[in-house]
């Protein structure tokens, strides 16, 4: 869909691309996520959020996030840039996901810490690409990058209170 000016970046399509992108990347990413006995038993520190607020601020994360792609693709003037931004955010996602089945599925907190250092990674570069096109965008991904920085520390705890 193109808007007046014919420009594909004015149109509805960078919305429904990443409101269904954010979509498909914490339905999956709760997919694999397994709250089952393993979990429960686990040690964790007393800083740990209580469980009830995880869905809310990965709803904020996520919604930031998408807001923040819209925003970033209409400000790439070049298909270079958008083709950089899309990349980073399909690896973001990879990572976002991954992080899930390390940590829920495979059962290993240690691999999911070192992973989660990736993800933190992404983010910044996604902060970094958006910031030299719309200083808005790379800020509404803050939220994103201090939950993930709680989640680092919590997962780096949580693997050294359940050694292997």
């Amino acid at each position: 869909m193109t808007g007046a000016t014919g420009d594909a970046r004015a149109g509805v399509g960078p919305w429904l691309f990443a409101g269904a992108g954010a979509i498909l990347v914490a339905a999956t990413g709760a997919a694999v996520t397994d709250l089952g006995p393993w979990y429960w038993a686990l040690h964790v520190p007393p800083w740990k959020p209580p469980d009830w607020a995880f869905g809310p601020a990965w709803t904020v994360v996520f919604t930031g996030s998408a807001i923040s792609a819209v925003r970033a693709w209409r400000a790439s003037r070049t298909r270079g840039a958008r083709r950089g931004l899309i990349g980073l955010w399909l690896l973001n996602a990879a990572l976002n996901v991954g992080w899930s089945v390390l940590f829920f599925r495979w059962r290993r907190p240690d691999a999911a810490f070192i992973e989660a250092f990736a993800l933190w990674l992404s983010i910044a570069a996604l902060m970094v690409h958006a910031w030299r096109r719309d200083r808005t965008a790379a800020l509404l991904l803050l939220p994103y990058l201090g939950w993930v920085s709680l989640a680092t520390c919590l997962t780096g705890t949580i693997a050294a209170l359940n050694p292997r």
